[in-house]
């Protein structure tokens, strides 16, 4: 069998709660709608950091923020970290990453120039959209435009956005793999379109904006917490955020209407796979995080764990649509699509890798009692804002949640008897013991993965005092990554020989 292609495609700030075959048909999403029923539907997949950069560091490495460096927004991968496009195209594939990348440590934009691993001749971040913008139109892109006449009056089309523009290059890019394909010339891609849309500023024609103008979405019991028993750092939060909702609900024509049109822009990539891949082809579609909307009363994304910005769509459409409408509740992770493509490719895993594949998932395989790992550090390095450092450590499955959050107070939620996440159970004494071995799960997991911020604040709790920390503890090597030399110890200068710890 040939080696599959891989259609990777990748939005901002797009919860699961606002697709539509993930509940929310009102919201049409109807080119993501029909992927969920020609793929595999992850119902529980979840980000591993709710902010762009860190969020897209585990996505394209494989490998947890707080190890691949980039840790917070604007902060660059290590120099040691290797990327998906680099492992790809030094596995015989032809690798093209199209749009957002913001995994370079600049800014949010972009510095214009195309990362080892991937094709310059697609390459097309921030910096080199906006190269194709006169100023007046960087000015309307970034804060001109704020209603649909607005839109109007500056005469936004379609072909003005970001998002149209990476979909043009990916279909491109399509059509010339399949001419490729006719020459004989069979070498297999990776291929990402990564959206910045729905991500603020909204940009998008009118006519997408205009049916959500007296939309008002239900936000859910979330919208009333008081957040009396809540860490103090989302009080601080929602004080700064000041009231936005009616009734628990919220009116955003700009957002729902970007919402609808990054859809609709998908939508031709999906229908390019189809037309000129169809037969070899895997499509994976995701978003980094969501965004809070008003639910516990705070807006955009930050140091909380809550399903709002952390549970993400998940779809895979499988060669030959294997698996059509099957739906998955397996709790996975962001961090299981590096080493779930390697495997489907048949390239090597290599030990570094920190998630699972997920292969067995898209055959059938469910397995409720899985967990997953989040984190958070800081929002951004330039900015003063959502709180400034707030290290934040979570654990999620099935049913609870544990939220470790350093610099405050903790907490635990029954997703299943609470889905809103209203009633913190952290010092609840009927939850105890669950809670105490979900802490013994989240410490194993912190010293197994080598946390550069593990140590013992993270054991010692109000309501626990663990103490399993040690002054002169095990030295852990960094994994093989599959290019680095392997790490000497530097007692002998003798290939190093750690402790490993076993987990999972």
């Amino acid at each position: 069998m040939p080696q599959p292609n891989f259609v990777f495609i990748l939005t901002d700030t797009q919860g699961a709660n606002v697709v539509g075959a993930y509940g929310r048909p009102e919201l049409q999403t109807p080119n993501i709608d029909r992927l969920a029923a020609t793929g595999v539907k992850f119902t529980r997949a979840y980000t591993t950091c709710p902010v762009c950069t860190p969020a897209r560091a585990g996505l394209f490495t494989g490998i947890y923020p707080h190890t691949a460096g980039a840790w917070t927004n604007n902060i660059a991968l290590g120099d040691n970290i290797v990327t998906l496009g680099q492992r790809f195209r030094d596995g015989g594939y032809h690798t093209a990453y199209i749009g957002k990348w913001h995994l370079d440590g600049h800014d949010y934009f972009g510095t214009g120039v195309c990362p080892d691993g991937w094709d310059d001749a697609y390459w097309y971040d921030g910096k080199r959209y906006l190269a194709g913008l006169t100023d007046g139109e960087v000015a309307l892109w970034r804060r001109g435009l704020n209603t649909p006449e607005d839109l109007r009056a500056a005469g936004i089309t379609a072909e003005f956005t970001w998002a149209h523009r990476v979909s043009d290059r990916a279909v491109r890019f399509l059509e010339a793999a399949a001419g490729r394909r006719q020459a004989a010339e069979n070498r297999p891609f990776v291929l990402v379109a990564s959206y910045d849309e729905p991500h603020h500023p909204f940009t998008c024609p009118p006519e997408f904006v205009e049916p959500f103008l007296q939309y008002d979405y239900p936000v859910g019991p979330a919208a009333f917490d008081t957040l009396a028993d809540k860490p103090a750092h989302q009080r601080e939060w929602a004080a700064s955020s000041g009231p936005r909702l009616r009734d628990g609900r919220l009116r955003h024509p700009l957002y729902f209407g970007c919402n609808s049109f990054v859809d609709h822009e998908i939508g031709r990539v999906i229908d390019a796979v189809h037309r000129y891949a169809a037969e070899n082809s895997y499509i994976i579609f995701t978003s980094d995080h969501g965004d809070m909307m008003g639910a516990h009363g705070i807006f955009g994304k930050g140091p909380v764990m809550y399903e709002e910005i952390t549970h993400m769509p998940l779809i895979i459409e499988q060669p030959g649509r294997a698996g059509a409408g099957a739906v998955n509740a397996t709790p996975v992770s962001h961090i299981d699509l590096a080493p779930t493509m390697l495997a489907l490719a048949g390239l090597p895993t290599p030990p570094i890798l920190e998630g699972e594949s997920l292969v067995e998932h898209l055959a059938g395989r469910q397995e409720p009692e899985r967990q997953v790992f989040m984190e958070f550090n800081r929002y951004e390095i330039e900015h003063d804002s959502w709180g400034g450092f707030q290290p934040v450590r979570c654990l999620a499955g099935s049913r609870y949640k544990l939220v470790i959050n350093l610099l405050s107070s903790d907490e635990l939620y029954d997703l299943e008897a609470d889905p809103g996440e209203v009633r913190n159970l952290i010092a609840d004494p009927g939850h105890a013991t669950l809670r105490d071995a979900l802490h013994d799960r989240l410490l194993d997991w912190m010293y197994a993965k080598r946390d550069p911020f593990r140590g013992p604040v993270w054991e010692r709790r109000p309501w626990r005092d663990s103490r399993r920390f040690q002054w002169r503890g095990a030295f852990r090597a960094r994994p093989a990554d599959g290019y680095a030399p392997g790490v000497l110890d530097y007692d002998t200068g003798l290939p190093a020989v750690g402790v490993k710890i076993e987990f999972g």
